[in-house]
């Protein structure tokens, strides 16, 4: 399956958007494909504002968040993979969600061993008994 990452991330930016809150995101700015102003970041992370307001052409897909933002007055298109979204949260109140490190690479859940279960005859009758 797909990682739910990029679905959460669209729900959760919705919701703080339609609360009338600013919604940001917190990046790993040393993150593999980053691609931000120089001298934006600090001590390897950056909070962007991801509003609709601050941006234009926002792009909430699954390999990333796209946009166009201005930093002193020079207009800038940045690319964030999902990976190095860290978290999401409202400006006003914080609330929103932080996302794990290996959030993206979840392993998958063991396959049932069907070789195991057995076979029922179709005269085995269920448990269920009809109550009135």
């Amino acid at each position: 399956m797909n990682s739910s990452k990029p679905y959460i991330l669209r729900a959760l930016h919705e919701w703080i958007s339609d609360n009338e809150c600013t919604p940001l995101i917190l990046v790993n700015s040393k993150g593999e494909d980053v691609m931000i102003p120089s001298g934006i970041d600090e001590d390897g992370k950056v909070v962007l504002n991801v509003s609709y307001g601050a941006t234009n052409n926002l792009e909430l897909a699954n390999e990333g968040v796209l946009f166009d933002a201005r930093f002193s007055g020079v207009s800038h298109n940045l690319f964030i993979p999902m990976n190095s979204v860290l978290a999401i949260y409202a400006r006003e109140n914080g609330q929103g969600m932080m996302f794990g490190e290996d959030d993206d690479n979840t392993p998958e859940p063991p396959k049932p061993d069907t070789a195991s279960k057995e076979k029922k005859s179709p005269n085995d009758k269920g448990f269920l008994k009809v109550v009135k």
